[in-house]
């Protein structure tokens, strides 16, 4: 195998986690939802913590990109 092959199949392996991360923010906004509707009066003191996760998730998903791109252009 090539080694700049070897990279493309590497930096498409780390892009995976971009997946993880759509998958966790939407789970995380969801379920905010979800609780939302069934007590409306918690909503608000609950939306920061959403924002908190949200954030979280979204910088693992940025973590993978820029390891990604990493090994694309080492």
């Amino acid at each position: 195998m090539d080694a700049s092959a070897a990279k493309m199949i590497g930096a498409g392996i780390a892009c995976l986690g971009l997946i993880g991360a759509g998958i966790g923010i939407g789970n995380i906004f969801g379920n905010y939802l979800n609780g939302a509707l069934r007590n409306p009066s918690a909503a608000d003191a609950q939306f920061a913590r959403v924002l908190v996760g949200a954030a979280f998730a979204e910088a693992l998903g940025l973590f993978a990109l820029v390891i990604a791109i990493l090994i694309l252009y080492s």
